[in-house]
């Protein structure tokens, strides 16, 4: 059999023949937060690093408590804006501009090949434009906002076959 989805483009951002069980280190296209950016940036501060290494593949989008419902939230969002400014990133998004997800996809983030990586459960919906996309944890995110580079395991895939034929409908 070929190689599946998860072992094409894993491969190519790792730069060689990859199989499904292997741990690979690549640099994602692009890195995804939202209104948990704020706790990211204190994990990203403890490590010491000063500077984001790639900027261009952050892509933030405030959606989530907006507008903000407390003083809490609303230092969050500062906190968020002044490190975005800081650190030249481009790609911010704030309140109003919409759900994180349909903005990251209507902004032509999500693309067929691209690595999408973020911090919300539900960054998974990029594999709809053929992207290989995984959520994971706020350190996660700080540390590769920091170096620009995760390990990933390559997924199994199983292969489901259906026979027979579909009722009117379907």
């Amino acid at each position: 059999m070929g190689k599946t989805f998860s072992e094409k483009i894993l491969g190519l951002k790792a730069q060689k023949n990859v199989q499904a069980g292997e741990v690979v280190t690549v640099s994602p296209d692009y890195i995804l937060s939202h209104d948990n950016s704020a706790a990211i940036i204190k994990e990203f501060r403890k490590l010491g690093v000063k500077d984001v290494m790639s900027p261009q593949k952050l892509v933030i989008i405030l959606d989530h408590v907006v507008p903000a419902a407390s003083e809490k939230y609303a230092l969050n969002h500062k906190t968020i804006r002044e490190f975005v400014s800081a650190q030249k990133i481009q790609n911010f998004f704030d309140i109003s501009s919409g759900i994180c997800h349909q903005v990251f996809s209507e902004n032509g983030f999500a693309l067929p090949g691209k690595l999408i990586l973020g911090a919300d459960s539900h960054t998974t919906s990029y594999g709809a434009f053929g992207a290989f996309a995984a959520g994971i944890g706020r350190s996660e995110v700080a540390t590769l906002w920091a170096t620009d580079e995760i390990w990933l395991r390559v997924p199994e895939t199983i292969k489901i076959e259906i026979k027979g034929e579909l009722h009117s409908g379907v």
